[in-house]
């Protein structure tokens, strides 16, 4: 390609902007001469957050006082982190693993179907309707026939976790495939541009905004997909899931409440780096370019 049309170095997005507005290069301009945040801006955004949060920490706290039955305290749950910090870290990493992995496999097969519906119609409404069925089935239900099918172990666990972000991954690839510049297209065909081209320096840009827009919801999705694989399925007995669902049997409610939030945490800091990835990787982007 880069033989051709020079596309090793330039987008054939930002070509077909340049065609339209007759200024190569203005949209990356403009993103260079950003200013960074200033700390006005920041405080913006991290003030409104601290004061929810101690708005929430405070409701808690009156409610507690007077629901102390099954309602802990703040201070009693984080006295209870400290307590076994270790015991909260090992089965985190369990549930973690889960949510990557099941995120990993899940995206990996929507994308591959995702690409093979754009390119074969005979494909997308072979798979379209099965998807759909599978989104709308409860994935509990199929979890205790995944721990016969699949055994004692993690594989089950990996598998809900893929089931439940399944869906949105494939929708949002799907749609991100065929949001492309039909200018940029022409350019790329007056090239002979492959398929394989066209996917490559049209198609997968294109798709970016979609596939992180995907990785926000998906992200909290899959923890909470982890917890319900580790409630409906024959696994190990580990995980922040399988220690609610202990902590719940012997009404050991700051226990609970401190794995929950553990659960929390972790989805927070997933959907962090996300955003983190979507800003450095997609700051060319024209949906961002006056972020």
């Amino acid at each position: 390609m880069s033989e051709r049309g020079g596309l090793g170095t330039v987008s054939p997005i930002d070509l077909a902007a340049d065609r339209r507005t007759g200024r190569l290069g203005a949209g990356r301009d403009k993103t260079a001469r950003r200013p960074a945040f200033s700390l006005r801006s920041r405080l913006a955004v991290v003030l409104p957050a601290l004061g929810g949060l101690g708005l929430f920490g405070l409701v808690w706290q009156i409610v507690a006082l007077h629901n102390s039955d099954f309602l802990p305290r703040i201070g009693a749950i984080w006295q209870q982190l400290s307590n076994s910090p270790g015991e909260y870290l090992r089965n985190g990493l369990v549930t973690l693993e889960e949510v990557v992995v099941g995120l990993a496999a899940s995206f990996a097969v929507a994308f591959a179907l995702a690409v093979a519906m754009v390119h074969i119609r005979t494909v997308e409404r072979a798979v379209m309707p099965l998807a759909v069925i599978l989104n709308v089935t409860p994935v509990v239900s199929l979890a205790p026939g995944l721990s016969i099918a699949l055994g004692v172990g993690m594989s089950p666990r990996y598998l809900v976790t893929a089931v439940i972000c399944f869906f949105p991954w494939l929708v949002n690839s799907l749609v991100g495939l065929r949001s492309i510049d039909p200018e940029a297209l022409d350019f790329l065909r007056s090239l002979h541009a492959s398929r394989l081209e066209v996917l490559v320096h049209l198609r997968l840009p294109s798709c970016l905004p979609f596939l992180f827009a995907a990785a926000r919801v998906c992200c909290p999705l899959a923890v909470v997909g982890a917890v319900v694989s580790e409630f409906s399925t024959s696994g190990p007995g580990r995980g922040l899931g399988s220690l609610v669902q202990i902590a719940a049997e012997g009404l050991s409610w700051a226990e609970m409440y401190a794995a929950i939030l553990c659960l929390a945490v972790m989805g927070l800091v997933l959907t962090s780096v996300v955003l983190w990835a979507e800003r450095r990787l997609l700051s060319w982007h024209p949906a961002r370019a006056d972020r």
